[in-house]
């Protein structure tokens, strides 16, 4: 892309975040244009910290939400290709795990012999 006429509101585009503030983070393209991702557009839920979700210098994939020629700014989302965007949390869901039948007694069964191995070591030592 070389200038703003080139971006169109639905475009996915690729940009380096080049900024973060309480209200959003922003985001620069090799061009020039710069872009706004609104706090509100990081997710769908609450949003506390905005580095929860990106930080300077990442490379990140936006949804172009609106332009304004004039002034050479995008308005940008990232929760529209990223819905469950958090960086800290990522939900496992775990299914047909062993049950826990055994439960603490193979540790408590094992935690004497691995005392024993350890005293050795530090004897040794």
């Amino acid at each position: 892309m070389s200038e703003i006429n080139d971006y169109k509101p639905g475009m996915i585009v690729y940009g380096r975040v080049s900024g973060i503030k309480p209200y959003g983070a922003f985001v620069s393209f090799s061009d020039g244009v710069t872009g706004l991702i609104h706090i509100s557009e990081l997710s769908s839920g609450f949003v506390r910290n905005v580095a929860n979700f990106v930080n300077v210098n990442d490379y990140i994939m936006v949804k172009v939400i609106d332009v304004d020629y004039k002034h050479r700014q995008l308005r940008l989302s990232f929760k529209a290709l990223h819905p469950n965007g958090r960086k800290a949390r990522k939900r496992v869901h775990f299914e047909g795990l062993p049950s826990d039948e055994i439960g603490f007694r193979s540790l408590s069964e094992a935690l004497p012999k691995w005392i024993l191995e350890g005293e050795k070591r530090n004897d040794e030592s």
